[in-house]
């Protein structure tokens, strides 16, 4: 079995003109969300071995709060440039060529294709992956290069609104 964790990173602030888009910070909600929902994979017992995660400003520090709270050492997150601006075919690409010897794995990127891999890869109904929204899927594969677009079992689908 191997189990894949999608997430799209936390609410991000357009308040800094000068800014691109790749270097755009979390905003307040962002930077309370992403602890929390930390949190909340915490308490479902979420242990991914690798997290994979876009090189945009927004994503990484998500990726980081997430890993602090999962006791995932931070300076270990895997950034993968990559992962911006990517599309759910580079995302499958991806995911066929993680290690073999990790079962289960969290990549943090962008929407639309966060909400489109989640989509196609889990059968997920939602018309969005909100900011911070988090997809577990597992798929009943012995190999990531097995996983393919039909869809793997959704375990949950968790969101900071949802926890209010």
């Amino acid at each position: 079995m191997k189990t894949l964790y999608i997430v799209r990173h936390a609410k991000s602030s357009w308040d800094h003109a000068g800014l691109t888009d790749f270097e755009r910070p979390l905003n307040t909600r962002g930077q309370h969300d992403a602890p929390m929902m930390g949190t909340v994979l915490k308490d479902l017992g979420a242990r991914p071995e690798l997290i994979r995660c876009s090189a945009a400003n927004r994503a990484l520090t998500t990726a980081r709060f997430l890993a602090e709270s999962l006791a995932y050492p931070p300076e270990s997150i895997d950034i993968d440039a990559s992962l911006y601006g990517a599309g759910p075919l580079e995302i499958l690409s991806v995911v066929h060529n993680l290690p073999e010897d990790v079962q289960e794995v969290m990549l943090v990127g962008h929407n639309p294709t966060m909400h489109m891999v989640a989509n196609r890869m889990g059968g997920f109904q939602a018309d969005n992956l909100p900011t911070c929204g988090i997809v577990c899927i597992d798929f009943n594969v012995e190999s990531w290069e097995e996983v393919t677009v039909s869809p793997g079992t959704i375990r949950y689908y968790e969101y900071p609104k949802k926890q209010h």
